[in-house]
Parts: structure tokens; C-alpha cells; sequence
């Protein structure tokens, strides 16, 4: 299979100013193309792909857990995740309950109906893993890994 490098695809006539630049550029255009088309299939099934995160979350911990503990297990950032749980329980999704210890503490989990969702989920997101990198051979993706984990360890980073 042959590869399209970044620099052709944007069309772009001058050499990027630096290999970290064409680095970023890279891991960003190739994330916007991931993020699209998990976008896309979370849709199919009425939700987004913060939803979505929210409820395998949810699911992986196999019960409640405070609100803003799921916020800072989310892949992506989310500035409103009480908004988010909001919409996840007015479709049924999740139910939150208050601590009794702590009446600040608000407790999310994942809904019978939530979790069948996300059953009915595995299969096509399993796939769509494979489309997307299923091209690489597993020392490939183990070296991806390693790189995108080193290139996270920044000083100062958003974490």
C-alpha cells in the first residue's frame, strides 16, 4: 500500500520548518481522520464520541463513580462533563446519585439500557479499530504506541 505523505495531502509547496512540525501536523491530521470516523459510527447509534467514552467508562468500572473522576478518564477533555452526564441520563444511559457522605460528591453509572447499548457497540467499534489501523503489523502499532506515549511526557503538559 502505498503512502501519501502529509506535505502532499495538504498540498503544500514549502518544506515544514521542522521535523516536530511535521510531526505534530502528522499525529493531528491523522487523529482528525480517526476522531471523524469513530464520529460517525457513534451517530449510527445516537450518540457522540464523548457519550461514548463516558459510557465505557462508566461500564469499565463496574459501578458508580464521581462525576469528575470519568471526567479525568476521558480520552478527550471535556469542559462540561455535568452537561454530558445530563444528556446521558435524560436518554436513559446513566443514573447519578448524590453521596451521602459528601452531599458535593454526584455518582454516575451505567444504566442496564447503557450497557446493552454499548454491547451492541463492540462488534462495529472492534472493526472499525481494525480498518483504521488493522494495516499495521502488531510491532508497528507496539512502536506507535511507544512513540505516542513518549511524545505525551512533556513538561507542563495539559495533564
Amino acid at each position: 500500500m502505498a503512502t501519501r505523505r502529509l506535505k502532499d495531502e495538504l498540498k503544500k509547496r514549502l518544506p515544514f520548518d521542522s521535523l516536530e512540525q511535521e510531526a505534530s501536523l502528522n499525529l493531528a491530521r491523522t487523529a482528525d481522520r480517526h476522531n471523524i470516523a469513530f464520529a460517525r459510527l457513534f451517530r449510527e447509534y445516537g450518540l457522540t464520541s464523548s457519550q461514548y467514552n463516558v459510557l465505557r467508562i462508566l461500564r469499565g468500572e463496574g459501578g458508580p463513580l464521581p462525576i469528575l473522576e470519568v471526567a479525568g478518564r476521558m480520552v478527550a477533555a471535556v469542559p462540561g462533563i455535568t452537561g454530558l452526564v445530563d444528556r446521558l441520563e435524560a436518554m436513559g444511559l446513566v443514573c447519578r446519585d448524590r453521596s451521602t457522605e459528601d452531599r458535593r460528591v454526584v455518582f454516575a453509572s451505567i444504566t442496564p439500557r447503557g450497557t446493552a447499548l454499548l454491547g451492541r457497540l463492540d462488534r462495529p467499534v472492534a472493526e472499525l479499530h481494525g480498518r483504521l489501523l488493522g494495516h499495521l503489523s502488531k510491532a508497528d502499532l507496539a512502536e506507535l504506541i511507544r512513540l505516542l506515549e513518549m511524545a505525551r511526557q512533556v513538561d507542563g503538559d495539559a495533564d
